[in-house]
């Protein structure tokens, strides 16, 4: 997101022009170089006014909501506008390194999030009946079943990666606007589908079992490594014609793809692990309770017959 192919190639390649006028990529321009995109921010907007509101129809009825959970959709808003609005918006189409950096921000770290802050359950609660059996229908309705199978979102969250970098769709993206804010959107869309699932604290059209939640998130590990490898190990640049003419600064495109491919594959590997150990704590705490609910059936058993 942020700069246009056409204001890029309008500049031509001439030192900080060549790359829409942004600065070399140092830690002040990663703290400072903030472009507005509107429309992921209108849609951060929307999100978190629907959030909103759900919370103020719960307040109304004198019923609470999970301030642990309002903290993660709200961390998860803030993941994705950092990524869309802050200089990893500002220099994805300049850096390889920063795009892969966004990208893991926008497929993992904010869908996390945002899919421990329950939306769906708070506009269940929130809604009224009618409302209620519309959403539930369409959840439990054959192809919901079908997106939320555990195929679908492997596929949809880690094997469309390589169809987007090793076939000519990503240099289109930095060509196209429009194509470019779909692959966000794709990313972003994929990600939540994944957690969604994963996380499982709202009602989705396939009940995927603890063991096979934290098998998904396992699975993406080798995903985003074989990944990662082969974009460092590449001798040809991924879009190499594109980055030679947006910027005269900083490392050489195989360089630059290099560096991205090692933060695919390590940070990919850290936020798979991390969201492993939420899905096993999850496991665990699904454990004790069902324990504690057959030791009260017995117990309550054992008074009747005793």
């Amino acid at each position: 997101m942020g700069r246009s192919s056409a204001a890029l190639l309008a500049h031509g390649a001439d030192g900080a022009a060549a790359s829409g006028g942004l600065p070399p990529y140092d830690l002040a321009a990663a703290l400072t170089e903030w472009r507005l995109d509107p429309w992921p921010l209108l849609g951060l907007a929307l999100a978190a006014a629907g959030y909103l509101w759900g919370l103020h129809r719960l307040a109304l009825r004198g019923r609470r909501w999970s301030r642990r959970r309002t903290a993660s959709f709200a961390t998860g808003l803030a993941a994705l506008l950092v990524a869309t609005q802050s200089s990893l918006g500002a220099y994805d189409e300049t850096l390889f390194s920063v795009h892969v950096a966004q990208h893991m921000v926008l497929s993992m770290v904010g869908p996390f999030f945002l899919a421990l802050g329950a939306p769906v359950t708070l506009l269940l609660q929130a809604s009224d009946r009618r409302v209620q059996v519309s959403i539930l229908g369409v959840l439990h309705s054959r192809p919901a079943a079908l997106l939320t199978h555990p195929l679908t979102v492997v596929a949809l969250f880690g094997l469309t990666l390589y169809g987007l970098y090793f076939t000519p769709l990503y240099e289109l993206s930095l060509r196209n606007g429009l194509v470019h804010e779909l692959v966000h959107v794709h990313f972003t869309l994929a990600g939540s589908l994944f957690f969604w699932v994963v996380v499982g604290l709202d009602p989705v059209g396939r009940r995927v079992p603890f063991g096979a939640r934290l098998g998904l998130v396992l699975a993406t590990v080798p995903l985003h490594a074989f990944l990662g490898i082969a974009l460092m190990a590449g001798n040809q640049p991924v879009a190499d014609g594109w980055y030679e003419q947006v910027r005269t600064w900083g490392p050489s495109p195989l360089v630059d793809q290099r560096t991205g491919g090692a933060v695919m594959w390590g940070v990919g590997e850290l936020l798979s692990l991390a969201a492993g150990a939420v899905v096993l704590r999850q496991w665990m705490a699904s454990e004790d309770r069902a324990t504690d609910r057959a030791e009260r059936a017995e117990r309550r058993s054992e008074a009747v017959t005793g």
